[in-house]
């Protein structure tokens, strides 16, 4: 602690002691805790509390108000917690149990500093009977906080007392558990054969917590011993239908199943889940079978039964889409009852809850990299194409079932959203091509058809961009041009008409969806061809004038993406079509420099960054007027990702003419900088492009970004001009004009964002034109200690403990200046 805190101190904690002063913000609380925190994470001596007694005395105090702040009660029994996490602290302060009110009742917010002080407790004292019975109580506490506050601190009581009995050999027929240990255990056996439906919750949640946790996985023994202890008494509950906890049930049971004490393939307990599997109703099972499909461990009999939970509804919507089944469904046979998913598909008000948590669970499934269980791919397929044709109306089913599946699922947008979800992730997977023209069929009705929502448009625009990829793929290894061709067509055809879409949100996501088909096919001849002789780039180029701001900049980032297969293209575009370099690059410079919104204006930046970055912006010459006019027009915007992305801009500039000018682009020139032609080049190039002046300027940005990133530029810029040993002594070089002006330069970046709007036309003395001078400003100015100025925390000063002491004391009117710090 500092001097500083130690003199403020006194009064902060006369000030929590005083309930006549108001309450504090439980922000300034917290932070105060995590000071002390720090402070004795690494040191469990006693000084804290010796050096400064007038902690000890806020305990006092605070505890023997009779009625105390709830707030500041909670900090104090928290702030004891901390104080006794060591044993000397804790002997010091003495303290002998939780405080209580004398009938046996403990005040809830004592929970928090019990948690902290239990290793202590447990090891200096017998808990008191008393004090455990109102743990057990609060695990029903109508706050969720204090309840699962009271979980977790019977988790931990119960976990810390087999920490002594972990080296003694275990018998699961002959074990005595610790004391503590066996009141827990024999509350979670009683109140799991009660009466009371809360109770039998209570026990399975504290349960759930119990296994997992560290328990399940570092006390291997003692887990196969409690699930002896209550294997029967779940299994009964699985089959009792009176039981509400099924919930609860699958949550423990996974828990256990990832516990190292059941590794094995043999037992009962597998046996008990898949009775679970079977018995708990496909909405119980789902979250159940999923987390079963992730253990490595899990028995693969036992596995193959939780992928046939997931798949039973999309089996039935498969069966129920016609009569005679046309084609193979997903399952041979089904794990529980199929007329329970029917009867739940059938309903109104559960069809699309199954379905959405189904197809959740299977998107998860698909983004594994080893599924070690073979997904029937291309019957999923079918029967999502099944279930998308059912909600936009374009199937008509036969049988009665499928027809009010059909009726259920019209128009509704949440199946819509989670089947094409699953449907995107399933392009990756092999053995669904036989498909996938009665894909693109599905997916095209959707970009066509005008009831199409928004955000469904969205998600179908993804799943064909996914699709089309791989098409292209499939297409190069059999030669399938012409139907990629003709489906290449269609999909352009549509986005024509959405381009033109009365809704923004629809024009934004059919710029998205072209920028996405550029990016993945602009290598391909076939695409190319097929755009260029589309009305997209015209459509795409006009957008660039939208009236809303986001299409405007998704305008920006097609156009940007699309520039590298029309105007910087080697072979020239479509005839008469003015889609041109000159045309485009000087309609995206307007925008930058005239657009009255941020986004548009940060995709034309990061836009030119990419064409620069890809070699797009023709020889040297080209390149750097294109980046002088560029910076000299983002140095002045207001958005400070702009400026940002114009530093990016500098910095890839940089790196690509170094690279051209110099013979060993990553080496440090060895000698002066007049001694060497190339590495005069290099200064002259970057001068003429006015960089220094946009970079030094930068270095006072009033957001920190944008310093930071100017002084990672002039950092490298500077490894590259001088070695570590020749660095220019600032003292020498003062005497002389340009040494004043560099030194005036040093003394004003200083002083940070005040500086910011320090003059640039050299009427200081420095010239950021001058190749000369700028050597003498990279060589003399101290830019490592400004790097670490600029890199340190913005709250290094705001947040730290002794504005924080000031703040509190502030806060209460016990300083002059009442003004608080809001950070």
């Amino acid at each position: 602690m500092t001097r500083e805190c130690a003199v403020l101190l006194p009064g902060v904690c006369a000030a929590l002691a005083d309930p006549r002063q108001p309450g504090l913000d439980d922000t300034c609380l917290e932070k105060l805790l995590d000071w002390f925190r720090s402070l004795t994470w690494f040191d469990p001596t006693v000084e804290l509390v010796q050096d400064n007694p007038c902690v000890t005395e806020l305990l006092t105090s605070v505890l023997a108000l009779p009625d105390p702040s709830p707030s500041v009660l909670s900090f104090t029994l928290q702030l004891a917690g901390i104080l006794a996490s060591s044993e000397s602290r804790f002997q010091h302060l003495q303290v002998s149990r939780a405080p209580g009110d004398g009938t046996g009742s403990v005040h809830k917010y004592t929970l928090s500093v019990l948690s902290t002080l239990l290793m202590l407790l447990i090891d200096l004292f017998c808990f008191p009977t008393g004090g455990m019975d109102v743990i057990f109580t609060l695990q029903g506490d109508t706050s969720l906080f204090v309840a699962s506050a009271a979980s977790q601190l019977l988790v931990h009581m119960l976990t810390f007392s087999l920490e002594s009995e972990t080296s003694k050999a275990l018998s699961t027929k002959d074990c005595d558990w610790p004391a503590c240990a066996q009141m827990i255990v024999k509350h979670i056996k009683e109140s799991l054969q009660s009466s009371s439906a809360s109770h039998i919750e209570q026990s399975l949640k504290l349960l759930s917590s119990l296994f997992g946790s560290c328990f399940g996985s570092c006390y291997a023994a003692w887990t196969e011993v409690l699930w002896l202890d209550i294997a029967k008494q779940i299994e009964s509950f699985l089959l009792e239908e009176t039981v509400q906890a099924q919930p609860q049930l699958a949550n423990l049971l996974l828990n256990v199943a990832r516990s190292p004490a059941f590794c094995g393939t043999e037992g009962s307990f597998w046996a008990l889940v898949t009775s679970a599997l079977e018995h708990l109703t496909p909405v119980q099972a789902g979250p159940l079978a999923v987390g079963l499909l992730k253990l490595c461990k899990c028995p693969q009999d036992v596995r193959i039964q939780a992928l046939t939970v997931l798949l039973q509804p999309m089996d039935c919507i498969l069966r129920a889409a016609s009569q005679p089944l046309e084609c193979a469904g997903l399952l041979d046979e089904s794990v529980s009852d199929p007329a329970t998913v029917e009867s739940l598909l059938s309903s109104k008000t559960s069809c699309a809850g199954l379905l959405c948590q189904t197809l959740t669970h299977l998107e998860k499934l698909l983004s594994l990299k080893h599924l070690r269980v073979d997904l029937p791919c291309e019957s999923l397929l079918h029967s999502l194409m099944t279930i998308l044709q059912f909600c936009n109306g374009f199937l008509s089913p036969a049988s009665p079932l499928g027809s009010t599946i059909s009726r259920n699922l019209i128009n509704c947008f949440r199946v819509q959203k989670s089947a094409l979800d699953v449907l995107a992730a399933l392009s990756e997977k092999k053995g669904c091509d036989t498909l996938i023209g009665n894909l693109f069929d599905v997916l095209l009705a959707y970009l066509q058809s005008p009831n199409t929502s928004p955000t469904v448009l969205k998600k179908t625009f993804q799943a064909t961009s996914k699709w089309l990829v791989h098409l292209q793929e499939l297409s190069s290894s059999n030669s399938q041009w012409h139907q990629t061709e003709k489906i290449l067509e269609d999909v352009l055809v549509v986005l024509q008409k959405r381009l033109c879409s009365p809704c923004w949100e629809v024009r934004d996501s059919s710029l998205e969806f072209l920028t996405s088909m550029v990016k993945c096919l602009r290598d391909q001849k076939e695409f190319r061809q097929c755009l260029l002789s589309s009305e997209v780039l015209r459509l795409t180029e006009n957008l660039l004038d939208d009236p809303e701001s986001y299409v405007r900049a998704s305008a920006v980032t097609a156009v940007g993406h699309l520039a590298p297969i029309t105007c910087f293209a080697p072979e020239s575009p479509v005839i008469g079509h003015q889609y041109n370099k000159e045309s485009i690059v000087a309609k995206l410079q307007e925008i930058l420099s005239t657009d009255s919104e941020g986004f548009p204006r940060r995709a034309v930046i990061s836009i030119f960054t990419k064409w620069l970055r890809e070699g797009c912006t023709g020889q040297l010459e080209d390149t750097e007027q294109f980046v002088s006019r560029v910076i000299q027009t983002v140095e002045h915007d207001l958005d400070w990702e702009v400026r940002l992305g114009g530093l990016e801009l500098v910095e890839v500039f940089c790196s690509q003419i170094i690279c051209q000018l110099s013979q060993c682009p990553y080496a440090p020139v060895s000698s002066a900088v007049t001694s060497s032609s190339p590495q005069n080049e290099l200064l002259q190039v970057f001068c003429r492009a006015k960089l220094f002046g946009f970079l030094f300027g930068s270095l006072c940005d009033c957001d920190k970004p944008v310093g930071q990133r100017a002084c990672d530029v002039l950092v490298g810029l500077r490894g590259h001009f001088y070695p570590m040993s020749t660095l220019e002594n600032p003292q020498e070089i003062e005497d002389s004009p340009a040494g004043r002006g560099i030194a005036w330069l040093q003394r004003t970046l200083r002083q940070g964002s005040l500086a910011q709007n320090f003059p640039m036309d050299g009427d200081v003395g420095v010239d950021f034109q001058d190749p000369e001078s700028m050597m003498l400003a990279l060589g003399a100015i101290d830019l490592l200690e400004l790097h670490d100025e600029l890199n340190k925390s913005s709250d290094h000063v705001e947040e730290s403990p002794q504005s924080l002491l000031q703040d509190i004391l502030a806060a209460v009117g016990t300083t002059e200046d009442n003004e608080v710090d809001c950070y």
